[in-house]
C-alpha cells in the first residue's frame, strides 16, 4: 500500500517541479530549465520543453534499495510487533496472576469484571490512538514516533510491577502501556514502504512471521516465570522488551525525500490567509474526513467495528475457562501458543491469497473468517474435552490472521492510495469503543452466570452480524458504479481523487528527511 503512496507522491513532486519551471522561480530545477533554454537560443521551446522534461526527471519516483540497511528496519519492526502483540495476546495468563495477586476472589464477586479492564484498556488503547498515531507519524516522522511510544510503554509497564492496586494498573498498563504500544506499532507498519517496493510482500511476510517467533512462546514462557518470581518482577522482564525496542526504533530512518516545492507552495498560500483560516486549513489537512463520505466505507467501517465486540474474549478468558471446565493447570498456556502460531500462518497466506482476488471481492475472506470465528466461539461452550478447545484455537488463530492482514488492501481499494492512511487510523479508532468493552461484558456475564457459557455465546454473536453487514459493501460497489456510468456527473466521490494527507510524505517530515 504505502509503495503506491510513494509513487503518487513522488510524481506530484515531479509535476511541482515542472510547474516552478514554467513560472520562472528560483528553485533548482527552474533554474536548470532557464540555462537551458539560454543555451540553445533559437531552438527555443524545443530546448524549453527538453528542460521541462529534464525537471520532471529530476522528481522522478523514488526507488527504494530493496534491501541494505532495510533488513535491519525489518528485524526491528518483527520485535516491535512480536514483543507488542505478544504481550497484549498473552493477557490471559497475566489475567490470572492478576487475580492471584489481589487475593480478593471470595470477598469481590466482581472481580473478573473489574480485573478484564485491565487488559481491554490497553488494546483498546492501541486502536482509540491510532488516527493520532498517524497524524504524529506524517508530522514528527517514524523513528520519533516509534522511539517515544516505545519509552512509554516501557514506564507502563515498569511502573506496574510497583503497585497492587487495580485502579492504578489500569493507568499504567491499560492507558500508558496501551496508548505506547499504539505509537511503537503503526510506525513500524509504515518504514518499510520506505525501504522496499518490489519486495516490499516479501518483508511484510518475514515481520509477520519474525513475530511469531516472538508472541507464540511467550505464554508459555511467561507462565514459568510468572510462578518463579511473582507478577511485580514478570512485569519488570516484559518491560525489557520495550526498552530494547526503543533503541531498535532509532534504525527508522527515513530515505523518501518530501516535496520541498509543495511545501513552500503551501506555506506561500497560508501567507495570504488569515489567521482563522490557517488555523482551519491545518486542521482540515491533518484530520480528514472526506473517506466518510464514501458509502462503501461507512458500512464497511461499521461492520468491522460491530465484529469485534468480542474479538478479545477468547484470548482473555480461555485459560480461566479451561482450568475452571477440565481441571487444566499444566498445559492451558498450550491454547494461546495455538491461537498465535496460527494467527502468524494466518497473515502469511492471507496476503498471498488477497493479491489473487480483483478489487473489493477480497472483502469475502473477511466475511468467511468473522463468520467462522463467531461460529467457532459458540462451540468452544459444546467441547467435552480440553483436545477439542486446542482444535478450535487453531482454527480461531487462522480466522484472526485473515481478517487483519487484509484489512489494508481492502482500505486501498475503497478508497484510493491517498486517503488509505487515514482511511486505516480512522477504522482503528472506530473499533476501540467495542473492543475495550467486549471483555469487560463478557466477565460482568461470568460473574452473573457464574461460567463462561454466555460469554463465549456473546462473543460469537458480534462476529457473524459484523460479517454479514460486510457481504453487503461490494454489492453497494457495484449498484454505484452501474449509477456512475448511466449518469457520470453523480457520485462524483467514486472517482479517484488526488486529495494528499497533508503536503508531507508518509512518515517522512522534512526535519527526518535530512538526518
Amino acid at each position: 500500500m504505502w509503495d503506491r503512496l510513494r509513487g503518487s507522491r513522488a510524481a506530484g513532486g515531479g509535476r511541482s517541479a515542472a510547474a516552478m519551471a514554467q513560472r520562472g522561480e528560483k528553485g533548482p530545477a527552474a533554474a536548470a530549465a532557464a540555462a537551458a533554454a539560454a543555451g540553445e537560443g533559437e531552438a527555443r521551446s524545443g530546448a524549453g520543453a527538453g528542460a521541462e522534461r529534464g525537471a520532471s526527471g529530476a522528481a522522478a519516483p523514488f526507488q527504494p534499495p530493496e534491501g541494505g540497511f532495510g533488513w535491519v528496519v525489518v528485524f526491528a519492526a518483527a520485535w516491535c510487533n512480536g514483543s507488542i502483540f505478544g504481550i497484549h495476546n498473552s493477557f490471559g495468563i497475566l489475567y490470572m496472576m492478576l487475580q492471584s495477586d489481589l487475593g480478593e476472589g471470595e470477598k469481590d464477586p466482581a472481580l473478573e469484571f473489574k480485573t478484564a479492564w485491565v487488559g481491554s484498556l490497553a488494546m483498546g488503547m492501541i486502536f482509540f490512538c491510532s488516527p493520532i498515531v498517524s497524524i504524529f507519524t506524517d508530522r514528527i516522522g517514524c523513528r520519533t514516533t516509534a522511539a517515544s511510544g516505545a519509552a512509554i510503554a516501557f514506564i507502563g509497564l515498569l511502573s506496574s510491577s510497583f503497585t497492587k492496586s487495580l485502579e492504578v494498573r489500569y493507568f499504567t498498563y491499560g492507558i500508558l502501556f496501551g496508548c505506547g504500544s499504539s505509537f511503537a506499532f503503526q510506525p513500524s507498519l509504515v518504514i518499510l514502504g520506505h525501504y522496499f517496493k518490489r519486495r516490499l510482500g516479501l518483508a511484510n511476510g518475514i515481520v509477520a512471521g519474525g513475530s511469531c517467533l516472538i508472541s507464540v512462546p511467550l505464554p508459555f514462557f511467561l507462565k514459568m516465570v510468572g510462578k518463579a518470581i511473582g507478577l511485580a518482577h514478570t512485569f519488570q522482564v516484559l518491560s525489557a522488551l520495550m526498552l530494547i525496542q526503543i533503541f531498535l526504533s532509532l534504525t527508522y530512518r527515513p530515505i523518501l525525500p518530501p516535496s520541498c516545492d509543495s511545501q513552500q507552495d503551501g506555506q506561500d498560500k497560508l501567507g495570504s490567509r488569515s489567521m482563522r483560516q490557517q488555523c482551519w486549513s491545518q486542521t482540515r489537512k491533518y484530520f480528514n474526513l472526506r473517506v466518510f463520505r464514501r458509502k462503501t466505507y461507512r458500512i464497511w467501517a461499521f461492520g468491522i467495528a460491530t465484529a469485534v465486540l468480542g474479538y478479545l474474549v477468547p484470548y482473555m478468558n480461555l485459560v480461566k475457562y479451561v482450568e475452571k471446565r477440565f481441571q487444566e493447570t499444566k498445559k492451558d498456556w498450550i491454547l494461546l501458543v495455538c491461537l498465535g502460531a496460527m494467527s502468524g500462518l494466518g497473515r502469511l497466506v492471507s496476503g498471498r491469497i488477497g493479491d489473487c482476488i480483483p478489487g473489493l471481492k477480497k472483502i469475502y475472506l473477511q466475511v468467511v473468517s468473522f463468520v467462522l470465528l463467531g461460529i467457532l466461539c459458540m462451540m468452544i461452550p459444546q467441547c467435552r474435552g480440553f483436545e477439542g478447545v486446542i482444535v478450535i484455537c487453531l482454527f480461531l488463530g487462522l480466522c484472526d490472521g485473515f481478517f487483519t492482514t487484509i484489512m489494508a488492501p481492502i482500505a486501498f481499494e475503497l478508497v484510493g492510495p491517498m486517503q488509505a492512511s487515514q482511511a486505516i487510523g480512522y477504522l482503528m479508532g472506530l473499533m476501540a469503543v467495542p473492543m475495550t468493552a467486549g471483555t469487560p461484558i463478557a466477565g460482568y456475564l461470568n460473574d452473573y452466570f457464574g461460567n463462561y457459557d454466555a460469554a463465549f455465546y456473546f462473543a460469537g454473536v458480534p462476529p457473524i452480524i459484523g460479517g454479514l453487514v460486510l457481504s453487503v459493501v461490494p454489492l453497494v460497489h457495484q449498484r454505484m458504479l452501474k449509477k456512475q456510468r448511466l449518469d457520470p456527473g453523480k457520485d462524483k466521490m467514486l472517482v479517484s481523487e488526488a486529495v494528499v494527507n497533508g503536503e508531507l510524505l508518509p512518515g517522512c517530515p522534512a526535519s527526518e528527511a535530512h538526518m
